[in-house]
């Protein structure tokens, strides 16, 4: 998931992981589904399913759980499968934003449970537009900083004929930044180039990052597990960063 699983602290770090990966397998198989429901099951003529098959199969998603959920979502199986998205604006601790992305089959419910996992975790609920203007639409593929260097990967990307933005540090990860519409021309080249990656993905990234204390960032951690905890959350996005001392004493804790 995007949000805050580069903060994971070491402490429960393997059931983050665990959890994170189960929700991500959940999370193909909706985007599956919806490309199958919306250009028919054949991938070959369907490049959104193609695309997000592809996916799937990079993040390890087993193919009896594809085939299934192609087969779902192209209504050959019976069932009627139909999601809506739907975008949450969330104000956190300490100035902190959050955009809620929810791909959901029941609205009432998704309203209901965002709601209340805001509220009980230390959010409040924000108009629409209060938020979002503090992010930008990008397309981001992240990658781990060990054995990469920022000029070799800019290098990469041009070397394909693609175009990125910016290559920024972020953690143990290496972030490409690059337009919306130049996402998978990146993907592409880094794949030419032999240089594997972790995820290539259309996400909102904010314009200006906001640094939280010990106090905010316990409250915020709390406040994001609870919301990508939920079926219907597909991404949390957020403006926060949290300084490697402030993580230092959240895993004294």
């Amino acid at each position: 998931m995007s949000g805050h699983s580069k903060w994971a602290t070491t402490k429960h770090k393997k059931a983050v992981i665990d959890a994170r990966r189960a929700k991500a397998f959940a999370k193909y198989i909706k985007n599956i589904e919806v490309a199958a429901r919306a250009g028919g099951p054949d991938v070959a003529g369907n490049p959104a399913l193609d695309l997000a098959v592809s996916k799937a199969k990079k993040a390890s998603v087993p193919n009896d759980n594809i085939d299934r959920a192609v087969k779902r979502g192209a209504g050959l199986t019976g069932e009627v499968v139909d999601y809506a998205e739907i975008m949450y604006e969330v104000r956190g601790p300490q100035g902190s934003a959050l955009l809620v992305e929810c791909l959901t089959d029941n609205k009432n419910r998704a309203a209901a449970e965002v709601r209340a996992a805001v509220t009980r975790n230390g959010g409040t609920m924000a108009d629409s537009g209060s938020v979002s203007f503090l992010f930008e639409r990008k397309g981001l593929v992240r990658l781990p900083a060990e054995g990469n260097t920022e000029d070799g990967l800019l290098e990469a990307v041009l070397e394909g004929g693609a175009d990125a933005e910016e290559v920024v540090l972020s953690g143990e990860s290496f972030e490409i930044l690059s337009d919306p519409s130049d996402l998978q021309s990146v993907a592409k080249a880094l794949d030419e180039a032999g240089v594997e990656y972790e995820s290539d993905e259309l996400e909102f990234v904010p314009t200006m990052k906001v640094e939280l204390d010990a106090s905010g960032a316990r409250t915020f951690l709390r406040l994001t597990d609870a919301l990508e905890d939920l079926d219907d959350v597909q991404n949390v996005f957020s403006n926060v960063d949290i300084a490697p001392e402030v993580l230092a004493e959240l895993d004294e804790d």
